[in-house]
């Protein structure tokens, strides 16, 4: 590749032909300070040390400099390299890595040099792996369990499309919380994320409940990329369907111009009425703002979680 090749300055290479969109001025309430912190250089050696990706660089999230300062970070599992080329997503797509055998343990070595009380561990897409990886995830929590008894695990899975067994598998390792988000509302998944169907993601979140009700549920959901409130609120109808815990909302932030360009920005007080709606619809707990993220502030919200459930059984038990 020359370079000359404009191809050869893209993070995304597979999006180059798709039509330069110019990124939009972020408003006050969104602007995030340059990470700086001794923690932050700190996570960031130890991560390079064990050869372990995050998801907090590799989707370039607004929060890592609070996240890492803090010392906790979401670890990427399954590589660096997707097999997906969503439109709203800076993770890097083509051929994927070869497994990392000894990750798992690295991974349980992370979280102990960490001291994490909660992990997210979440991966990229591997369509080209008998279970999408599923097993890997499985062999995560089962090395965290062993290393860290304490510690509590939410994983942010893939869709396993046409991945026959995985969620059992990832389900049967026992998670405390199982994540997989939604993204978008059904009318925008054609040109945000193309290799996923908005059923199949919907179907996962129902079928973890009928593998394990006790195990909580979680989904997410970006705005700004050109969803009616409408839409937004018949999705949170049908994750209530599947009787999902907890739905986080944030606003999508476009990496480059070649990704789906930011329709709006939504106001703190839209995300504010979000979150009222979503507690209204049933959810234990619904976090919405403007840098709201999947795993941002996962440990505290994950003891949160565990208190609305503990309310809403003492309450339906007083009913009763």
């Amino acid at each position: 590749m020359s370079a000359l090749d404009p191809r050869a300055k893209l993070r995304h290479p597979e999006k180059a032909d798709r039509p330069a969109t110019p990124i939009p001025r972020k408003p006050d309430w969104i602007r995030v300070k340059a990470p700086t912190s001794h923690e932050y250089h700190e996570t960031r050696q130890l991560m390079r040390r064990l050869g372990l990706n995050t998801v907090c660089e590799e989707a370039a999230c607004p929060n890592i400099g609070e996240c890492w300062k803090q010392k906790h970070a979401t670890v990427m599992i399954l590589g660096s390299v997707c097999t997906r080329a969503c439109a709203f997503c800076n993770v890097a797509t083509g051929r994927p890595d070869q497994l990392d055998p000894h990750e798992p343990a690295h991974v349980a070595e992370a979280v102990g040099a960490l001291a994490l009380s909660h992990v997210v561990i979440t991966s990229v897409d591997r369509d080209d792996l008998p279970d999408g990886g599923a097993g890997h995830f499985a062999e995560v929590i089962r090395r965290i369990r062993e290393s860290a008894p304490g510690t509590t695990i939410e994983v942010l899975t893939p869709d396993f499309l046409r991945k026959p067994g995985a969620i059992e598998t990832v389900v049967e390792a026992r998670p405390d919380v199982f994540n997989h988000n939604l993204e978008t509302v059904p009318r925008l998944y054609r040109p945000v994320r193309p290799g996923a169907r908005y059923f199949q993601s919907l179907k996962l979140l129902s079928h973890v409940k009928e593998i394990d009700p006790a195990m909580f549920t979680k989904s997410g959901l970006m705005v700004g990329l050109g969803e009616e409130k409408e839409e937004v609120l018949q999705v949170m109808d049908d994750l209530r369907t599947a009787d999902v815990d907890f739905l986080t909302i944030g606003q999508y932030l476009q990496p480059t111009p070649r990704h789906h360009p930011v329709a709006r920005f939504v106001t703190p007080e839209e995300f504010g009425q979000y979150r009222t709606l979503a507690l209204g619809k049933g959810f234990l707990l619904a976090a919405a703002s403007p840098l709201t993220r999947s795993s941002y502030h996962a440990g505290s919200d994950f003891e949160k979680l565990r208190a609305a459930r503990k309310a809403r059984l003492h309450e339906q038990t007083a009913a009763e």
